[in-house]
């Protein structure tokens, strides 16, 4: 096998929303009085949502851009290309990139929707989440059959009205949801309690994926104002190693065979420890802490339910054996800081073939399995010879995809004027609006 032969399906990239995204989805009485608006501000986009205003960091549309352009500095629509949130144009940078097909997390309502979880307003944050799931899955996932595997979000504050959503989002063709990794981060109740059991019963009913992306509950603290942001960056995937630790030993998992959760963007490398770590508790505290696997291992929990993902990864593809094969699944992470676009298939190749994968195991961890798990087959429907990398790249070339990178201008492109280290307390300040960083 050669990159060209690559078949790569995503199972986590982004989607900054673009202006107008419910206007087809909503009455005008509820675009006039509920629904997020887009506004321009000292020369900055931002979406109002109940007196919030939410801007497009840099590091989630920085795709593109010369490294020395990224930074947290809100960006305009006009400093990010077209892809990050136009569906065209985005296929076209997926073909450019050898993808055929791609998860798309949302942004503004932060990666799992706690935007709007914590609305003052349910019943308007109900309607909201409908419709901004009725605009993922019936214009951005439809407009190009096969290429967008779609994923809804969740009223999460009420059992029931989850079950509908969960129920609504399947009839239109949807397997997959995006949930925090640890709801009391965000004031509800943990996944222990009965609060969730309709929601497990409807997604193993369903086979509907679980997506815990890293930063929707837990995430890595920042050690002190003056740590240097690279530690934070560098951590913070192995961040949802805790919130793995809680779901594995969810009894609800006991019984639904089929209940999935995939660890999004959580790496594969720190897997074969904690697994090693959870079987020995089970051999050395199990008798006192009365842990219940249903008279199986944690490995054997974990490889059942769990999925993991990889950019950059050759420690967790090195040890699959450890981790599974099977549980092993590709990530591009477009459009942000993190995605290698558009070299993803030469920088994935190199990671395979580094570590030996046979090619059996190359296609499992780079489409099969995602195949498998989501019920989402665009082979079938494509044709295989118009879905490798080869295939793509000449159609974007057909078509004139440009990969070369530009300068976006806006604030970020003075970060590569500083004269020292970004900070975790300046990237903090940002976050806060306070402003972009200073020398």
């Amino acid at each position: 096998m050669n990159v060209e032969d690559l078949i790569l399906i995503s199972v986590d990239d982004h989607v900054v929303e673009p202006p107008g995204m419910f206007d087809n989805h909503m009455t005008q009485a509820e675009l006039d009085t509920i629904a997020p608006r887009l506004i321009e501000e000292n020369g900055t986009n931002f979406w109002l949502y109940e007196g919030h205003k939410i801007g497009n960091m840099g590091l989630n549309a920085v795709v593109g851009r010369p490294k020395e352009e990224y930074g947290m500095e809100p960006l305009r629509y006009e400093d990010m290309r077209d892809g990050v949130y136009s569906i065209d144009a985005r296929i076209g940078d997926m073909d450019a990139n050898g993808i055929l097909s791609s998860i798309c997390f949302p942004t503004f309502p932060t990666f799992a929707g706690n935007l709007f979880h914590q609305s003052k307003d349910k019943q308007a944050a109900k309607r909201v989440i409908e419709a901004y799931n009725d605009w993922h899955i019936d214009e951005w996932a439809a407009a190009h059959p096969g290429r967008i595997i779609p994923m809804a979000m969740l009223p999460i504050w009420d059992s029931d009205l989850m079950v509908a959503e969960v129920k609504r989002a399947v009839a239109k063709g949807c397997r997959a949801i995006t949930f925090p990794d640890n709801p009391t981060f965000h004031g509800f109740p943990g996944i222990h309690t009965p609060h969730w059991d309709k929601l497990w019963e409807v997604c193993a009913e369903n086979d509907v994926v679980i997506n815990c992306h890293i930063g929707t509950g837990a995430a890595p603290p920042h050690s002190s104002p003056e740590t240097p942001i690279d530690a934070w960056i560098a951590a913070f995937p192995m961040s949802i190693a805790n919130s793995a630790a809680d779901w594995l030993y969810g009894e609800f998992l006991l019984k639904y065979d089929n209940l999935r959760i995939s660890l999004t963007e959580g790496g594969v490398g720190w897997v074969p420890y904690f697994l090693e770590r959870a079987e020995f508790t089970f051999d050395h505290h199990g008798a006192w802490t009365k842990s219940n696997f249903g008279g199986k291992r944690p490995r054997e929990v974990f490889q059942e339910h769990f999925l993991t993902c990889f950019i950059e990864d050759e420690s967790g593809l090195r040890n699959r054996d450890l981790v599974g094969i099977d549980n092993i699944l590709f990530e591009c992470d477009y459009p942000h800081s993190d995605s290698t676009w558009p070299v993803t298939p030469e920088n994935t190749f190199r990671q395979l073939e580094n570590v030996g994968l046979s090619d059996e195991e190359i296609n499992k961890v780079t489409h099969l399995n995602a195949i498998k798990y989501f019920n989402f087959d665009p082979i079938a429907l494509l044709g295989r010879e118009n879905c490798t990398v080869g295939a793509l790249r000449e159609k974007a070339k057909q078509a004139g995809v440009d990969t070369r990178e530009k300068s976006g201008g806006g604030k970020s492109a003075k970060v590569s004027d500083r004269s020292g280290r970004m900070t975790s307390g300046e990237v903090q300040k940002l976050f806060a609006g306070e402003g972009a960083a200073s020398d």
